[in-house]
């Protein structure tokens, strides 16, 4: 019996041949989008990553952290972490809209908007805004019909006879 080096025991084990090549095909692809993205102005968009970690790790996750708590505790002890995933996704996904559709609703680059896509930029900001109120309003449905159906289950036991044995 050949005894594998001490090195080969400590890796865990390969995936099949298949994962193998998309996990390098998945390195070569972001081998190269790092290097196209890196051709122009490298410094700028190093400079870029680093802010954005920063701004994430030190403003906006303490942020939505308290956020997150005052939600929690708005909905009281009782099933609070349940009932605030129902504020928690929808705020997620309308932040997440912001964040990708914020150079245009803001307006910052609506002149560089219309020269290359040739449409008018305006009415992001309404339709931001109309899809988070989408979102809230659908997740506000689906907690009245999950409350109501809560409701109906209790005082469905409540009436039901004890069991006798």
């Amino acid at each position: 019996m050949t005894r594998r080096p001490e090195l080969l025991r400590r890796l865990p084990p390969l995936g099949s041949p298949l994962h193998l090549l998309l996990l390098a095909c998945s390195f070569a692809l972001a081998g190269y989008a790092g290097v196209r993205l890196l051709d122009g102005d490298w410094f700028g968009i190093l400079l870029w990553f680093v802010g954005a970690a920063l701004l994430h790790d030190l403003v906006l996750l303490p942020l939505y952290s308290v956020a997150d708590r005052a939600v929690v505790q708005t909905f009281g002890a009782a099933g609070s972490r349940e009932l605030a995933v129902y504020v928690r996704v929808p705020a997620v996904l309308s932040g997440l809209l912001l964040l990708v559709w914020f150079p245009l609703i803001s307006g910052r680059v609506a002149d560089r908007y219309r020269s290359v896509t040739g449409l008018s930029p305006d009415g992001f900001l309404a339709r931001w805004l109309l899809i988070s109120a989408v979102l809230f309003g659908g997740s506000a449905l689906l907690l009245l019909l999950r409350l109501r159906r809560l409701r109906r289950l209790r005082s469905a036991t409540k009436q039901r006879p004890p069991a006798t044995h």
